[in-house]
């Protein structure tokens, strides 16, 4: 198995892990109405959005040049 595969594999394992994790977070802050509370949900949301595009291009459907 190729190096870029492996790492590839590992990208996409970790990409899934964090954006799970940043939704629950991101579940579990919905409800609050605090300024440093809106600061955090729009942390958590790019955060998943940013996994999202790790996963796109680990599973190959973007950045092939």
């Amino acid at each position: 198995m190729d190096a870029h595969i492996i790492e590839r594999i590992i990208a996409l394992i970790g990409a899934i892990v964090v954006a799970l994790f940043a939704l629950k977070a991101l579940r579990e802050e919905w409800p609050k109405k605090n300024l440093d509370d809106h600061v955090t949900k729009i942390m958590m949301g790019l955060l998943t959005i940013g996994c999202l595009i790790v996963i796109i291009v680990a599973i190959g459907f973007a950045g092939r040049a």
